[in-house]
């Protein structure tokens, strides 16, 4: 059973109960645009209580908010009652809700493309806000008073500019003066809301759109104190030209591309990122320039390519390149790229021909000259000079008679 065909069920059970029951939100929105929608939300007049004496699997994680959880042959279905919200206190959540018909449920949602119902059982599209008007012609609008809808919950804003990253719509005049007017407020909403958001902006392929949004509402510079100017936009350049498809550490190093590395860092502490992204995006940042260097020799090569960030790397560095147009620099990332191409299936990171042991029975001394002449050998090693353990004893033997007199 698909997650569609699940909420369906839900819709008839609950209209052959006697209760109006429909399809709700952003699933209504991408059924009409033709796309497949990834969760599909159910409004209704039933209350919390009897919604679960209805279904017999449900869980009740929002009873105070008249949300309840239809478990349905491994689907769950989120069931809402139709509501209106009382003040919003905190810029995120009504204090108490009040329930009320589909109408005044769908006056306070946030915005018209989203605020749609549909009937399956009628095959009915059921609009009190023109958002069908506003889906043809490619509208992103609040429903209301934007200033109104942006003081309830602030990270609709960033919302606004992700339905209008990811549909290619343009933001209504009033609602995106709104979003300027509000902007300050948007440091209100926690850390990982506001990383959830950037994300989806900034890894769908329109991000370069996206990211004129956020530098041009002021959100961008709010959330990132010092990301604004030319600094700002380097950023939509860059990003604009990175590939289509990415992950999110590539995609906050191209909005921090002209940014130096602590600077980032401490700016995306508030993202509150794993330790694998947070890594990630060091990489990429620490070593940028390093791929420009036509006289790289093969055993650096062969260092940075045995990186898991290595294409990555290629590709943020040749996306900063291209935003500022040295055409010197685009022509040394493709020769680099063929001299990667003509290693084949070379080993990048063979197991080293002596280890440590070795090298104290040849003679050096335990602690930190071992590390050091493991180094250089290794990189000896890499760079094809040396071949067997044969080779590799001789050449330390000759790098300890040179450095004896350091020991």
């Amino acid at each position: 059973m698909t997650n569609r065909k699940a909420a369906i069920k839900v819709v008839e059970r609950l209209q052959e109960a006697g209760y109006e029951a429909l399809l709700a939100g952003g699933c209504v929105r991408d059924m009409l645009l033709g796309r497949r929608a990834k969760d599909y939300d159910v409004a209704t007049s039933a209350r919390p209580q009897e919604v679960t004496a209805l279904f017999r699997r449900t869980i009740q994680v929002g009873v105070k908010f008249g949300v309840v959880i239809v478990l349905m042959k491994h689907r769950q279905v989120e069931v809402a009652t139709f509501r209106s919200d009382a003040d919003y206190a905190d810029g995120r959540r009504p204090t108490s809700v009040r329930f009320t018909g589909a109408e005044e449920d769908a006056s306070r949602r946030d915005f018209t493309i989203n605020g749609m119902f549909f009937d399956p059982v009628r095959d009915q599209v059921i609009d009190y806000v023109a958002g069908r008007q506003d889906l043809k012609d490619g509208i992103i609008r609040t429903i209301g008073d934007a200033n109104e809808r942006f003081s309830e919950d602030y990270l609709r804003m960033l919302r606004a500019v992700r339905f209008s990253t990811r549909l290619g719509f343009a933001i209504d005049d009033a609602t995106l003066a709104a979003i300027k007017t509000h902007a300050h407020r948007i440091t209100g909403i926690s850390g990982e809301r506001i990383s959830m958001e950037l994300e989806a902006i900034l890894t769908d392929p329109s991000r370069g759109r996206g990211a004129r949004f956020l530098v041009d509402t002021g959100l961008a510079r709010i959330i990132f104190p010092g990301l604004d100017g030319r600094t700002a936009e380097t950023a939509v350049s860059v990003l604009t030209g990175l590939r289509r498809r990415l992950d999110y550490p590539l995609a906050l190093a191209g909005l921090f591309a002209d940014c130096p590395t602590q600077f980032t860092m401490e700016r995306c502490g508030l993202l509150k990122l794993s330790r694998n992204h947070t890594k990630h995006l060091r990489f990429l940042l620490d070593n940028r320039d390093r791929l420009l260097n036509s006289d790289m020799s093969l055993a650096d090569l062969k260092l940075v390519l045995a990186e898991p960030y290595f294409r990555d790397l290629l590709e943020l560095e040749r996306a900063i390149q291209q935003a500022r147009g040295e055409r010197g620099a685009l022509e040394r990332l493709t020769a680099l790229r063929k001299r990667v191409a003509a290693l084949g299936d070379v080993e990048l990171r063979p197991p080293p021909l002596l280890s440590g042991h070795d090298l104290i029975r040849l003679g050096a001394a335990p602690g930190p000259q071992v590390g050091e002449l493991a180094e250089e050998m290794y990189i000896a090693q890499l760079d094809h000079l040396l071949q067997n353990r044969e080779q590799a004893e001789h050449w330390v033997r000759r790098w300890l008679d040179r450095h004896k007199d350091v020991q």
